[in-house]
């Protein structure tokens, strides 16, 4: 399945009398934990979602080797009457509080019939946890007091999906990346921008950032540091043969114009990826920044095929991605990454959680570890 040596692969969640979609990885160095999460359906069709599953590993970073426990359901993580989707966790570190966010839409409603009819029923919503995801409280449903009468504006909206961010600021800013179909002309089509849902006070309190201005959905963030200053980095899926890149320098608030990434090519109608920052491994001496960035997608521009990594010494030149390093060939599609710190072999090391088939891309969401030096070599 692989073609390049990886350090660890196994599957996790495995098409059975429940179909997985849409995986979320964060890990907790705090308590040495990696949670898995993914959507449950009764098939592969997105309107026949119905909670979010959970696999939850703990992490030896001597034998980089992780223990995972039995799936289990999230059965708090539900509105009654609606089915459970995008999963977007992140991690506080300072309350040690790990918040799981997640859309909740009532019945079968499709998000092409909200868009056509501009009606907006989708519920921003949250569960959370003291213990690493151990127990869960019961769902906060954030709609009301988060979005508002903005809500109207939309005709949908979701947030992720995949693993939200904790910033480096003074008030360690909590980052749920998002994206809405905003009603900007009532005759016209609704149309897709991404945006962030920011905490500046540890998740008591969330408010909306600012929209990129280029049309893109589904998306990711990571914080890049350049020359001493921290920059929200913003990589998102658009329908245009190509992902958007967009750049904070606010913590989420406002985004600069976004820019098309020519060499991270998207297949037809586009695609879910993930962005993760990382320290310089050679301290900056090669490299034009602080921060590289590993970036996960699907490679062939005709379809959802052979899931590859691209790297980025200077994240937010859009022009200096690499060719990628394929780290699984077939069918793929949506995919998480986080970073872990150092590797068995001295290079950073990261792990990866990602959809793939034999003849459908989600027939399993498949979680592997691999170093930089394994997928780069040239590079360290």
């Amino acid at each position: 399945m692989a073609l390049l040596p990886l350090l660890h692969q196994e599957t996790l969640f495995q098409k059975g009398p429940w179909s997985y979609r849409i995986p979320a990885l964060l890990y907790v160095p705090q308590s040495s934990t990696i949670l898995a999460f993914a959507e449950e359906r009764e098939d592969v069709v997105d309107e026949h979602a119905r909670l979010i599953a959970m696999y939850r590993g703990m992490y030896d970073a001597t034998t980089h080797h992780v223990q995972w426990n039995k799936m289990e359901t999230i059965l708090s993580a539900q509105l009654e009457g609606h089915r459970s989707m995008n999963p977007c966790p992140v991690y506080d570190k300072v309350t040690g509080t790990l918040f799981l966010f997640f859309i909740a839409i009532p019945g079968k409603i499709s998000e092409m019939h909200q868009i056509k009819t501009k009606t907006n029923l989708v519920h921003l919503c949250h569960v959370t946890s003291t213990d690493s995801g151990c127990t869960w409280s019961s769902a906060k449903d954030l709609t009301n007091s988060v979005i508002n009468t903005t809500h109207k504006e939309w005709a949908t909206f979701a947030v992720g999906p995949g693993h939200g961010l904790q910033l480096s600021n003074e008030s360690q800013n909590l980052v749920i990346p998002a994206y809405a179909y905003r009603i900007l002309d009532p005759g016209k089509t609704p149309s897709p921008h991404a945006f962030c849902f920011v905490s500046s006070d540890h998740g008591k309190t969330w408010t909306l950032g600012n929209f990129v201005e280029e049309s893109a959905v589904e998306c990711q963030v990571t914080e890049v540091h350049i020359s001493g200053e921290r920059v929200l980095y913003c990589n998102a899926r658009s329908s245009r043969g190509a992902r958007v890149q967009a750049v904070s320098y606010n913590h989420g608030v406002d985004f600069e114009s976004g820019q098309r990434i020519a060499k991270l090519v998207e297949p037809p109608h586009g695609c879910h990826g993930s962005v993760t920052a990382f320290p310089c491994p050679t301290d900056g001496k090669s490299g034009c920044q602080d921060s590289w960035v590993l970036y996960t997608h699907p490679t062939d521009p005709t379809g959802r095929r052979d899931l590859g990594v691209y790297l980025n010494k200077c994240p937010l030149d859009p022009a200096t991605w690499t060719e990628p390093s394929i780290i699984c060939k077939g069918l793929c599609a949506y995919s998480d990454m986080q970073y872990l710190g150092q590797g068995p072999d001295g290079s950073p090391l990261f792990c990866c959680l990602f959809e793939f088939g034999t003849k459908l891309q989600c027939e399993k969401i498949v979680f592997l570890m691999f170093t930089l030096k394994q997928v780069f070599p040239a590079q360290c």
